[in-house]
């Protein structure tokens, strides 16, 4: 993937909030329009896909079109029906499509049939393949950054005399090699990378078995810090770590926020996880989607290019992801509106909530 930056936006959350109304028309276009946005999401796996990003682009297209609807489809991780899905769509006349792949190669065939079609694609937080007409999504290798700067600060001075276990995320997914690259710029040399897994359908039950194998190979007192891909990939880890007796666990790492993991983290079982501002990625897509269906150019939402193994100068919007240790959960999950401290402090973590300064 290259990157190719044209401007600097030194406030773009808020920014997002203005651009998209200029870019997509004013009051009386938006009352006038009437098109259909297909939203495409990859899987269940994570619950960030259901709980945040489907509501969240839902609720600004209509803020930005508000007699324009959304169609969902989920494709519980098969490409093949993500495929299908998408045929139905440009069957029933939709007239821009917002996808995150399931399988980003996979995928190419039909983004070229939807421009066939007139129907243009927005490829959201994955990078698809194919004639796209923009790409919205985090700054992969900085997510990669923020989990081996982590591990180091956690590791201390284990750092060189313990191995890190790297817990990779899907390989199909061009983000998992994203991910790792910016880890390992981090890592590379400053620690012994004892084993690393890939992560099939980022699914907690293939992190479990790898994380197991990795015990089996290492020995549990050698194994310093894991560095997992996401929240999901964690969750298995530490499942396995548990399961092998290990009662001091290593710092292990995470991606996405998710609830459970957050509550892992006040816990201590996780040290950290990267937060990206799902509302903030809804609402770039969402512009992108609006001004293209009114015949708009993605460049004007768009801070950036992207280039894709089929596609150069891809209108790109690459956001900021915030790296969330127990120190800061309150600063960047409860105070932004993620979560409520009621959320987040079970009566069993209200002992470790009040430790971490989590009150309310």
């Amino acid at each position: 993937m290259r990157i190719r930056t044209r401007q600097v936006v030194a406030a773009l959350v808020a920014g997002l909030m203005t651009i998209p109304l200029a870019a997509c028309g004013g009051d009386e276009e938006a009352g006038t329009d009437r098109f259909t946005v297909g939203l495409l999401l990859p899987s269940r796996a994570l619950p960030r896909w259901e709980h945040s990003d489907k509501p969240l682009v839902e609720k600004r297209v209509k803020e930005l079109c508000p007699h324009c609807s959304v169609a969902y489809a989920n494709a519980e991780n098969d490409a093949t029906r993500q495929s299908q899905q998408m045929v139905s769509m440009i069957t029933k006349g939709v007239k821009v499509l917002i996808v995150d792949a399931a399988d980003t190669r996979a995928v190419r065939s039909s983004i070229e049939n939807a421009r066939k079609a007139g129907v243009h694609v927005v490829a959201y937080d994955r990078l698809a393949e194919g004639p796209i007409s923009g790409f919205v999504s985090f700054d992969g290798a900085q997510v990669g950054r923020l989990q081996g700067e982590a591990l180091l600060k956690a590791m201390g001075d284990r750092a060189d005399r313990r191995s890190v276990v790297m817990m990779n995320g899907d390989p199909i997914s061009p983000n998992a090699a994203w991910y790792r690259s910016g880890a390992l710029s981090v890592l590379t040399g400053k620690v012994r990378i004892g084993r690393s897994y890939d992560t099939p359908g980022w699914t907690s039950d293939n992190a479990h078995a790898n994380m197991a194998a990795a015990i089996a190979a290492l020995g549990p007192d050698r194994i310093g810090g894991v560095l997992a891909a996401n929240d999901a990939v964690a969750a298995g880890a530490i499942s396995a770590l548990k399961s092998a007796g290990v009662s001091d666990l290593p710092p292990v790492t995470g991606q996405d926020a998710d609830l459970d993991a957050v509550r892992r983290i006040v816990s201590g079982e996780q040290y950290m996880t990267v937060y990206k501002p799902f509302k903030t990625e809804a609402d770039a897509a969402a512009a992108m989607a609006v001004a293209l269906g009114r015949g708009g150019e993605p460049r004007d939402v768009a801070t950036t290019t992207v280039d894709s193994p089929t596609t150069k100068g891809i209108p790109s919007v690459l956001l900021t992801p915030r790296a969330v240790t127990v120190g800061n959960i309150d600063r960047t999950l409860v105070r932004s509106g993620v979560y409520t401290v009621r959320q987040i402090c079970t009566p069993q973590l209200r002992p470790a909530c009040d430790r971490a300064g989590l009150t309310g």
